[in-house]
């Protein structure tokens, strides 16, 4: 037997301004089932995380509530930790970055960097809110698009054409938090040096530190060449204060990662170890972090160059994950799909999710769906109809006729020995995060001991009082495989795997102990261990959902500055054009014929649109409203008449129109039945 592995593993950091929905879910699960696999190997695993508790936001959301930030980031912090609890997603150390722990490491790896020549200073132009009297975040700026005129765009990109640019370049610009207009006032800002790291990380990102996706991705990074990154933020800014810079605070994505150490040193306080066993550079522990799959380049370039700047060791991998979609859309406000884990936890057995995301989960970065009619299916099927129904097929029997008492012999070695012979391959797909592939494997064995049973019997044997030993060698039998498979289930099923463990009147089962059967052992009486989804329990969740975002979208209107009592209030109307520059534009009615995704775009989709024959290719940034699959085949209204762009991405020959505020809540404009493909619109 080898010897224990030691490791340290994390999540991202869930942000304190907000609760924990099921999008999040997918990482935290997706870390503590291989978390527990290792555990259930008897390995030293260490499992740490922390609310990421600092920044704009936060500071903007307490004085909104009238609470001090210490007091709202307290409350998350609560909520998160209450929603994780419930989850069965089990901590070793649950922490916050606003810390002192946190505090001395950012102080630290920022004067280990400063001193050695990685830190610059220079001044730079920001919008600033004289209103408000702070400087603005990019986001916190918005205007008409200057490249294509779209109104209510951040301040940094446009979600309708793909542009980026600076807030300075916005048309009509003003501050999301006062609604007056932003001015340009100049500030002196801290650097990081991040070119003075290319040679290490072009060898790091390159290695097998993380998925070949990712890794290719970065090298565009090494092609535009690596940038100076902006670490400081001006007061007023909820964060650590840069220790020799007075009014210069750390930007949050400076001492976020940094809660990592600043957990791991919490733990270690309250457990008499070094946390600097952890992250020297020649530590033997083995250091993983899961993430999604959107904050990739901060942990596999910011973060592993700030460490092997500050003397500490990086990460042996990162493993990135991809998104939740809802019954294959984008999780939305809009549609009602941006389901809350609280929400989730009113209505409905956790475990029945941790086994969906499972079996959807893989080791790549796509996206996985909660497909809601799959989910109950899959559920019902696999757990109830077919794990729990093994046990509940045989315990009544051995209750009945034996008083609990499991025989004294295996009725098929041979099916037994399949089942334990399974267990290096399925830990191996553990270890390798393919969880979709362990549970198909294990469910095919469930089938194979269900089709044992029902070759057996027992319920007909049980009749003929002359078969009162077989029917109890084949229930044995039944238990036995069980007891198997809930092993190998139990990293994703803690509490029913405990629940079983009751009823087999076993310790809590190990990898190692699967292969040796309950030979002549009494178990306690079966109570049922999990029962079917409801679909009126998933209708229910998806109504108080839409309630929840009702409420939501309410308190935020009652909180913005700018009048929201007319369309035009929320909107104003551009600078009036004559008919003449109107009549210049050659609308027409358009099919699409095909849309896909835009490999490097997080807003684009292609169109190809149909004009009577005639094609035209359109970039539209319409990603975060809708799925490429739901648009093909249906008709819109395109500017068929703009002189074409060339793009990053290729030639766009168009433009399609689209309503609303923006982001998932873009509404494209479809005409009526009976329109055609060519149509002039008049």
């Amino acid at each position: 037997m080898t010897s224990p592995r030691k490791i340290l593993v994390t999540s991202a950091l869930p942000y304190a301004n907000g609760s924990i929905h099921l999008g999040h879910l997918v990482e935290y699960l997706q870390t503590d089932i291989w978390v527990r696999f290792q555990k259930m190997c008897g390995h030293n695993c260490t499992y740490l995380c922390a609310d990421d508790a600092h920044g704009t936001p936060i500071m903007l959301r307490a004085q909104q509530e009238g609470i001090s930030p210490e007091t709202l980031i307290g409350r998350i912090r609560a909520e998160h930790e209450a929603d994780f609890a419930d989850f069965q997603i089990e901590f070793d150390n649950y922490h916050s970055t606003h810390s002192e722990e946190n505090q001395f490491l950012a102080n630290h790896i920022y004067t280990q960097l400063r001193d050695a020549g990685h830190i610059s200073r220079r001044t730079i132009k920001q919008a600033y809110d004289e209103e408000a009297g702070m400087f603005l975040p990019d986001r916190f700026v918005k205007g008409d698009c200057p490249k294509c005129g779209a109104s209510d765009q951040y301040g940094d990109s446009c979600e309708a054409c793909g542009a980026t640019y600076s807030p300075a370049e916005l048309k009509n610009a003003v501050s999301a938090i006062s609604g007056s207009a932003p001015v340009e006032r100049e500030s002196e800002h801290y650097f990081f040096k991040l070119a003075d790291f290319e040679p290490m990380l072009k060898q790091w990102t390159q290695g097998e530190h993380m998925q070949p996706e990712i890794a290719n991705k970065l090298q565009e990074w090494f092609e535009a060449g690596l940038q100076e990154w902006d670490i400081s933020r001006d007061a007023p800014y909820w964060g650590f204060e840069i220790p020799d810079a007075s009014g210069k605070y750390f930007y949050v994505w400076l001492d976020a990662p940094i809660g990592y150490i600043a957990s791991c040193k919490h733990h270690c306080d309250k457990n008499g170890l070094d946390y600097q066993d952890f992250w020297k550079p020649d530590s033997d522990v083995e250091l993983y972090h899961f993430i999604g799959k959107d904050i990739a380049y901060f942990h596999t370039l910011f973060w592993p160059a700030m460490l092997e700047g500050a003397g500490f060791r990086k990460p042996d991998a990162v493993f990135c994950h991809g998104f939740l979609t809802v019954d294959g859309k984008k999780m939305s406000k809009s549609r009602g799909t941006f389901i809350k884990a609280r929400t989730y936890l009113d209505h409905l057995n956790p475990e029945y999710l941790r086994y969906y995301f499972a079996a959807k989960l893989s080791s790549g970065i796509d996206d996985i769906d909660l497909n809601l009619e799959d989910f109950a299916q899959r559920v019902n099927s696999d757990l109830v109809g077919k794990l729990v129904n093994i046990a509940s097929r045989c315990a009544g029997f051995i209750k009945k006729r034996h008083q609990n008492q499991l025989c004294e012999l295996i009725d098929n070695p041979e099916l037994l020995a399949d089942f334990i012979a399974a267990a290096p391959k399925l830990a191996q797909q553990y270890e390798a995060r393919e969880f979709g592939k362990t549970m198909r494997d294990i469910m095919a064995l469930a089938d194979r001991a269900n089709q044992y049973i029902d070759e057996k019997k027992p319920w007909i044997m049980a009749k003929d009082d002359t078969l009162g030993q077989k029917v109890h060698d084949v229930c044995s039998m039944g238990i036995n495989l069980f007891r198997i498979l809930i092993g190998y289930l139990k990293p994703v099923l803690p509490v029913l795997a405990q629940k079983a463990e009751l009823f087999l009147n076993i310790e809590p089962l190990s990898w190692e102990q699967l292969s040796t059967p309950l030979i002549d052992h009494k178990i306690n009486k079966f109570k049922p261990l999990m029962t079917r989804i409801d679909l009126e329990k998933i209708e229910a969740m998806m109504q108080q959902t839409q309630g929840e975002l009702e409420q939501e979208h309410a308190l935020k209107l009652s909180n913005s500055p700018k009048k929201t009592t007319t369309a035009l209030d929320k909107e104003p109307l551009a600078a009036e054009i004559s008919f003449d520059d109107f009549a210049k534009l050659d609308l027409r009615i358009a099919r699409i014929d095909k849309a896909k995704h835009v490999k490097g775009a997080d807003k684009l989709l292609q169109l190809t649109l149909n004009l009577d024959g005639a094609t035209k290719n359109v970039f539209a940034g319409i990603k975060s409203a809708y799925q490429p699959e739901e648009l093909e085949g249906r008709l819109t209204v395109m500017v068929a008449n703009l002189a074409p762009r060339k793009m990053r991405f290729g030639l766009s020959e168009g433009m399609v129109l689209a309503a609303g505020p923006g982001g998932d809540e873009l509404f494209i404009l479809q005409p009526d039945s009976g329109a055609k493909p060519g149509m002039k619109v008049k």
